[in-house]
């Protein structure tokens, strides 16, 4: 079995490193240029791998650029730090949804649409009346 590269360590990076790479992903994030952001929060999942915040993020960049399948499997990833992380099992609900699996996004959303964060709860909401 091969040995995990701690590829932080090879280019000698530290957490000021991955934060602006964060920084920069997230920049291009809110002018639209998601193209670019996967780029990356790609390079930032493989830097970090335990980053539930990266894989997220990842996920739901895929799931921006019409990739459900990809997306959904990432997000699945993310959710194995914290199965309870609400964004992410909002993106997750969304990609089951857009790959038909309608019980299973259904059943995410239904839930979501009780929690305490109105931004989820009323997301949850709309992806319920969305079907309807």
């Amino acid at each position: 079995m091969s040995e995990k590269i701690e590829w932080c360590d090879v280019l000698g990076w530290g957490g000021e490193q991955i934060e602006d790479m964060k920084v920069a992903g997230y920049s291009y994030i809110r002018q639209g240029k998601y193209d670019i952001a996967i780029s990356f929060f790609r390079a930032l999942v493989i830097l970090d791998a335990d980053d539930l915040y990266c894989k997220q993020m990842l996920g739901g960049l895929y799931l921006q650029l019409g990739n459900a399948s990809k997306a959904l499997k990432i997000l699945e990833e993310a959710l194995k730090f914290d199965s309870l992380h609400a964004p992410t099992q909002l993106n997750r609900a969304k990609a089951l949804l857009e790959l038909g699996k309608t019980v299973e996004g259904l059943k995410i959303a239904r839930i979501l649409k009780k929690h305490e964060n109105t931004y989820i709860a009323d997301s949850a909401e709309a992806l319920i009346l969305s079907l309807k």
